[in-house]
């Protein structure tokens, strides 16, 4: 399997969970959130398969998956029941974004053993897509589990280390 077959079923892989988690949240903003993450991932894809078929990298349009995350984090606050399986929520974000890390590594990598000077481009084009991807679900992640990183009890002294509290670090 070539570097644009792989590519061409992360993004495959990639659009279909974003689809799944569009039908499966009842927030309307962070439902079209979704939607607009599924579109770019479909807009890679068919980038791919324009280069593995051998054309010359083709323009890329910009997202507008940055504007629309910030419209649904204007919202949220004041929406009450947006997210009624947290648990489940959370664990669906954090496979988002280790999707979406794995992608920015692998057209980093595919950068940088490219020849082509536009291809090249267009694949750390593509990586930083797929990192803003990364930011607006760790957001999302952050501010969905917020409840479960309150503090309730004054009688800490070091709040510094309660940043890590419950998560393994290296």
């Amino acid at each position: 399997m070539n570097v644009f077959d792989f590519a061409m079923k992360m993004e495959e892989d990639g659009k279909a969970y974003y689809e799944n988690l569009a039908d499966q949240i009842s927030q309307p903003g962070l439902k079209t959130l979704f939607k607009s993450l599924a579109r770019d991932e479909q807009k890679h894809f068919a980038i791919f398969k324009q280069l593995k078929e051998g054309a010359a990298a083709p323009e890329m349009q910009d997202s507008d998956v940055i504007a629309e995350a910030k419209n649904v984090f204007q919202t949220l606050p004041q929406q009450s029941g947006a997210f009624e399986k947290t648990a489940a929520v959370l664990a669906a974000y954090q496979h988002a974004m280790n999707l979406e890390s794995d992608s920015v590594r692998l057209y980093e990598d595919a950068a940088g053993k490219e020849e082509d000077q536009s291809t090249r481009e267009l694949l750390m084009r593509i990586a930083s897509e797929e990192r803003k991807h990364f930011e607006i679900l760790a957001n999302i992640y952050h501010f969905v589990n917020a409840p479960n990183e309150y503090l309730a009890w004054g009688e800490f002294s070091n709040l510094d280390e309660f940043s890590q509290f419950g998560r393994k670090t290296d």
